[in-house]
Formats: C-alpha cells, structure tokens, sequence
C-alpha cells in the first residue's frame, strides 16, 4: 500500500503544468518554484512515509500556492485587530494614520531634503526638522530620533559616561532597575554602554535623599524609569520629578528621564489613570527625556529624545548615534505624527487615539451590526486593554460580540484567522470575543465576511 501510495504522487513537472502553479512561474520565475515544488514532493513523502497516505495533486498544487504567498507576498500580511488590544505588540503596535502613511510613502518614492540645506545649497542635518517640531510639542531646547527607545537608553548612557572619563555612574532606584519585553533590562543596558549601575533606595520606596547621598566625583547620570508594563501598589513611595532635578542641580548631575510610551496627551480625559507626559518631563527640568514613538505617541517604530541642546548635542555626536539612526520613510513618519499633535487632530487622524476616545455607543453599534448581518452571537459588557507596555492595569468599557461556535474556540478562531482578510479574536471560557474598539472603521464588512466564512467552516 505504501509503495502504490508513493507511486501516486505526481511528478514536479506534472505539478508545473497546473493552472495556478504556470501562473506563478511567470510572475515568480521557474528555478524557484520548480524548488517549491520539490519540496512540496518531500514532504509528500514524508507524508507517506508516517501514515501511508498521499496528498492529492489538488492538494498539493494548493500547499505551492500557499507557500509561495507566505514566502514572496506582501510581509507583514494585513490582519484584523478584535481583540480588544490597542497597542497589540504582536500585531505591529500602532497603525499609522492615512495621512503619516502617506507621508512615510512619498519619501520613499523621491529625491528630499533629508541631509541638504535647501537655502545654503550646502549639506545640512536630518535631526533638524524632527528637533524642531519637538521644541513646539514638548518645551525642549532640541530633539532627536533614533530607531527605538531602548537603542536612545543605550546612546544616552554611553554618550553620557564616555564625556568623562571619571565619570561612569549612573543612580538609578531599585525599583526601576526592570526589564521590559524580550529580556531587555535596564543593569544589562548599563553595563553594555559603559556606565557602573548605582542602586538607591528599596523595591517600593526611594526618595530624593537617596539620589543625593549616592552622589560622588564619580557620578555621572541620575536615570529615571517609569515602570511603564507593570504597577507597584501599596506602601510605595516615589520621589517627583522635580525634587530629582533640584539634586541634580544642586550638584550639577544631569536627570534622565525613560518615559518609555511616550504620551503628549492628558488621559485623564478618556477615564485612565494620567500616565506621565512628555512635556511635564521638559518643563520639571529633566536635562534629556527619552520616549517611544510607537506606542502612545502613535507613529511608527522610533525612540524620541528631547531636552537641553547641549545634552542633545551630545547624544546625537557620539559614534553610537550612526548605528541607531533611522531612514527617511520613518522620520517622515515621525514628523507627520507629530504635526498631528500641533494641529490637535490626533484623536481623528491617529487610529490608536481614535480607538481609546471612540464613545461606548459606537462600539456596541459595531458589534450590533456584526450580530444583525452574521445573525450569531451575543453581546456583553467587556473591557477593552491599552497594551504595548503603556498604561499597565488600565482598561476602557466596551461591548464585545460574543460566539460560542458549534466546535471548538481554537477551531473558530483559527477559521477567522483563515478568512480573505484574517481576524484576530481573543478567547474566554470556549468562547470567542470580537472588539469593535480595535477595528478600523472601514473593516467592518471584512469583519462579517470573516465571521461568515468561519461559520460556513464550522458546519461543515
């Protein structure tokens, strides 16, 4: 049975010769398919070999097809968020408005401006644009961006302790000696930039006095973190901003500030705790405030340092600075995000503002329209989640469409997954739960074809 089983299966010209597989020959090139092919045949074998049954031709001819599209299409694939996760790391954090898009996209289609003086005919810099614009947001002397946050630390640290050479530590409290997502942690970026890590105070408490009896000729930074993914409750003590400045002052020690999400907003307005702001950092006299431009900001993935001109200046000569710098599509990103704050437009045109301000009506009117057209589910009271290590433990009212599916949760959600456009759902006691909050609002037809195709899946 075995041997007829391999007998069976078709030769890669036979597979060559499909409709659908001459089609990708043409648009792709032979000498690569025909490899798809062969290894399509091998697993075929494999197949073979572990239960004694072949693929059909069809099928395989489909698994070409699929491969070819996950390995030369479109990447990152485009996918629905309804899980209800407003900045969904996995899912590439913030979408960016039509407008930053659009932006980010004609810079990448002509010759600009990005290292030329346009008035003196002569080479001028690609920070200036980008420091001006956050001079106006924020209060700071100057600014400029780099690749992430974590890589404006690490410039930071090592521009700072490489300018004195007796000079190399840097305080920072136990409690915000963290480690953030994928393992990065602020003592292993410390010691990777060259500075000696100095920790005050406990876990739960520090106090400015701690800052100052720490300080000696060897001192070169005080480093605040804000715990940006996780909170500590309780018997806590945290010392302000501003009586942190007062000591660095008073002994002519520069404060650093890791904001880390980045927001210029009160969020206050849409019931949320505030989380500290960029400007409230500039005006308590941090002498540099560094903070991402992928996370409440809203715009694509970038680290933002703004403060005095001479620390800037600083940062921005060191040798590092070259390694973590970023390329026009995303500066032009950058700068059309930020012009959006300046216009105070950012809750029409930013989609992660747009979904935190839109209004508990809306969304239960989505996710009655989900219901109506795909006639399943229920609705339910739920809590949508900001994500992306901003705002940890805070949450927004919304209404969720509920479907207990005929099989399993996983089967449904891998079915939605499936769909011509794939959507992403969030699971709960064997039942999936779509978000309305996260759906950009001209996906909700591809939210109820999913929910049909999944459907249709799901009796058969």
């Amino acid at each position: 049975m075995t041997e007829s089983a391999y007998r069976s299966l078709p030769s890669v010209d036979v597979l060559l010769k499909s409709e659908e597989v001459k089609e990708l020959v043409q648009n792709i090139s032979h000498d690569a398919v025909t490899m798809l092919a062969r290894d399509v045949l091998a697993k075929a074998r494999i197949s073979i070999k572990q239960s004694a049954q072949a693929p059909s031709t069809d099928e395989m001819v489909a698994d070409i097809i699929k491969r070819a599209d996950r390995a030369w299409g479109a990447w990152p694939k485009s996918v629905i968020n309804a899980t209800g996760v407003v900045l969904h790391t996995n899912l590439g954090r913030s979408p960016l408005s039509i407008s930053v898009a659009e932006a980010a996209a004609a810079s990448a289609s002509i010759y600009s401006d990005l290292e030329f003086d346009l008035t003196s005919g002569k080479r001028g810099s690609r920070h200036a644009h980008i420091s001006e614009l956050l001079s106006q947001i924020s209060g700071a002397e100057a600014g400029i961006a780099v690749n992430n946050n974590a890589s404006g630390v690490l410039l930071t640290l090592a521009a700072i302790v490489s300018a004195d050479s007796l000079r190399k530590e840097v305080i920072v409290s136990r409690g915000e000696a963290v480690e953030i997502g994928g393992g990065f942690r602020v003592p292993d970026v410390m010691r990777q930039s060259g500075a000696t890590l100095v920790e005050v105070g406990t876990t739960n408490r520090t106090y400015a006095s701690d800052y100052e009896a720490a300080i000696t000729s060897h001192t070169a930074a005080i480093l605040k973190v804000h715990p940006s993914n996780f909170v500590v409750e309780g018997f806590t003590h945290v010392p302000k901003l501003k009586d942190m400045v007062a000591v660095g002052e008073k002994l002519g020690i520069p404060v650093i500030n890791d904001l880390g999400s980045g927001c210029l907003v009160d969020t206050r307005k849409y019931g949320l705790d505030q989380e500290p702001k960029v400007q409230d950092s500039v005006s308590d006299g941090a002498a540099l405030t560094l903070f991402s431009g992928d996370k409440l900001l809203g715009g694509p993935q970038s680290g933002l340092i703004a403060g005095h001109k001479s620390w800037v200046d600083l940062v921005s000569k060191h040798p590092l600075a070259r390694a973590v710098r970023i390329d026009k599509m995303t500066l032009s990103a950058i700068a059309a995000t930020l012009v959006s704050y300046l216009k105070d437009s950012y809750e029409e045109e930013i989609p992660i503002w747009n979904m935190i301000s839109m209004s508990e009506s809306e969304i239960a009117n989505r996710a009655e329209e989900w219901r109506e057209k795909t006639g399943v589910g229920d609705l339910e009271r739920a809590r949508s989640t900001i994500g992306g290590g901003s705002l940890p433990g805070q949450t927004l009212p919304t209404t969720v469409l509920v479907i207990e599916p005929v099989g399993s949760a996983d089967s449904f959600a891998s079915r939605l997954r499936q769909s011509p456009v794939a959507v992403i759902t969030r699971i709960d006691n064997g039942k999936v739960l779509l978000d309305p909050r996260t759906v950009m609002s001209n996906q909700n037809d591809a939210v109820i074809e999913a929910i049909k195709f999944a459907l249709d899946h799901d009796s058969k």
